[in-house]
């Protein structure tokens, strides 16, 4: 049987929930749905994220699957995000199309969307924060070229073909081998869901096949370090050019194992991140394309002040 109490705190407690998080927080809240937690470069997008929440005055979430092939729990993810009515929401999506349903829902209740490191195929995000990946892929072309002489056999491990940064990374590298440096064959373009002894496998497979191969990329912190193992484990002596930075890769570069790889500024994606949200949330204009920049590294300029200060342990 209901009391006049037990009525009272009903309605309190559905009060507190139709007016959402955020207002029982008395502070702007933004809730950041990531990828996935297992690769450091997230950890390093969290700090940025978690610094600009305490300079901002902001509460703000971070969370992200197991793993990155986990479309459906993200999805999850961002519904119950969406379901405490942030101030506004910071989405890196796994799959560039799945989410739409649910951004569309946090567009018709006013509540701005940025998009962080791997953009949706929708105008819905009032801004992305991310890395130009196409022209860092392209970059890391270049690198490779430049390290097995101009011409030979390459091949490609990619995290996936569905996010924008795979997309991205494996388009900006493929084009800018086919018009820059035509003397070089792309014979294999693998997809290692950016797990690392996924793409260990693949990259043991790749060589087997290749025996003549010369060059391999990894096109991001999981599929960089399989790439690395598969080598390794292999005994097999070919350019590795990697994407990402985390402790392995660093360690990978100064043993010579990987010649080279591209390092985003992950703090400065989550730090953007959190700002256009809480500026877009005020009604304030902001960047539709937030470039928070690349850079090559390797064992020349690895603890120079300007690469070690974006690369991510």
């Amino acid at each position: 049987m209901f009391t006049k109490r037990m009525l009272m705190g009903a309605a309190a407690a559905a009060l507190m929930l139709s007016t959402g998080f955020a207002a029982a927080q008395d502070k702007p809240y933004v809730a950041l749905i990531s990828k996935g937690f297992q690769h450091q470069f997230w950890q390093a997008v969290k700090a940025g994220a978690d610094k600009a929440g305490e300079e901002f005055g902001a509460t703000v979430t971070f969370e992200g699957p197991d793993n990155e092939t986990q479309v459906d729990r993200q999805i999850d993810m961002l519904a119950a995000a969406l379901a405490k009515k942030p101030t506004a929401i910071g989405f890196a999506a796994l799959d560039s199309q799945a989410a739409i349903p649910l951004l569309k829902q946090a567009q018709e209740a006013n509540i701005p969307v940025v998009a962080f490191d791997s953009g949706v195929d929708s105008d819905i995000p009032v801004a992305t924060a991310s890395t130009d990946n196409l022209a860092a892929s392209a970059l890391a072309a270049d690198k490779m070229a430049e390290l097995i002489g101009g011409s030979g056999k390459v091949a490609l491990v990619v995290h996936d073909q569905t996010s924008r940064t795979g997309i991205d990374r494996r388009d900006g590298f493929l084009n800018q081998m086919k018009e820059k440096h035509p003397e070089i064959e792309i014979v294999a373009t693998e997809y290692g869901d950016g797990d690392q002894l996924k793409s260990t496998e693949i990259t043991k497979a790749i060589l087997q096949a290749n025996p003549d191969l010369k060059g391999i990329f990894g096109a991001n912190e999981g599929s960089a370090i399989g790439v690395v193992n598969g080598v390794r484990e292999m005994n097999a002596k070919v350019v590795i050019v990697g994407y990402d930075s985390g402790a392995a890769q660093k360690q990978a570069i100064r043993d010579g194992l990987m010649a080279g790889a591209i390092t985003q500024n992950p703090v400065g994606i989550g730090y953007e991140t959190v700002k256009a949200a809480l500026a877009a949330a005020k009604g304030e204009a902001v960047e539709k394309n937030i470039d928070t920049g690349f850079f090559w590294y390797d064992k020349t300029n690895i603890d120079s002040p300007e690469i070690s200060a974006v690369l991510y342990d």
